[in-house]
């Protein structure tokens, strides 16, 4: 019963990715700083808004509310990952891996 509670959480959506896409990270010289806030503002912080997940479920019960409930209320939750992405295609703030530094990444 353990691995279902897992599966229902925000952790396998947020490993998975993370380790399907760090070597595209890294053949696009990349830093792997990216990866982990691209996770971050969209995993991590939409947790809440969905009712099934340990992190949702916690919410609704201490606000003693449904999740829909509070989702209009929650704007943070639901611009970051909007605003990420726009910011991530205009190239602000992304990191890329100095040749060095690239070489180290992959292993070589």
């Amino acid at each position: 019963m353990e691995f279902l509670s897992f599966i229902l959480d925000q952790y396998l959506a947020i490993v998975l990715p993370g380790r399907i896409y760090r070597p595209e990270y890294a053949r696009r010289g990349l830093d792997p700083v990216n990866l982990s806030r691209a996770l971050e503002d969209a995993g991590t912080v939409t947790s809440p808004l969905v009712p099934w997940n340990t992190c949702g479920a916690f919410m609704a019960v201490t606000l003693g509310v449904q999740t829909v409930d509070y989702l209009p209320y929650a704007l943070f939750n639901l611009i970051n990952p909007i605003l990420a992405a726009v910011m991530a295609y205009l190239g602000f703030k992304i990191l890329h891996l100095t040749p060095r530094a690239e070489v180290a990444h992959r292993g070589v």
